[in-house]
């Protein structure tokens, strides 16, 4: 989050708003696996970053196979993922994305 932080000051927000996002993985381990939702399909995300131009407002993340099924949005930093209320909290499409 500091190298993030520090990017964005460094080249400004309006520039980093094009071309830098951080998502925030709550629960995830190091590189996958922990409490929370970790597979997530980092390289499709990117791919379609690059082929349309248009950043991903937000990426998907399931638990792995073995797990109970799962999913959650992960938001671009400093939004977080809220649950609206209604729903499973299982289901990604019960939260959005919202400054906390």
């Amino acid at each position: 989050m500091n190298f993030y932080e520090a990017l964005v000051k460094d080249i400004g927000r309006s520039r980093a708003k094009n071309g830098v996002r951080l998502f925030m993985a709550p629960g995830m381990g190091h590189c996958a696996g922990g409490a929370g939702p970790s597979s997530v399909d980092w390289l499709g995300t990117l791919d379609q970053w690059v082929e349309t131009g248009k950043a991903p407002e937000r990426v998907l993340a399931s638990n792995l196979p073995n797990q109970s099924p799962r999913t959650r949005p992960l938001c671009p930093h400093p939004q977080v993922a809220k649950y609206k209320g209604q729903g499973s909290t299982d289901e990604a499409q019960n939260f959005s994305c919202a400054k906390p």
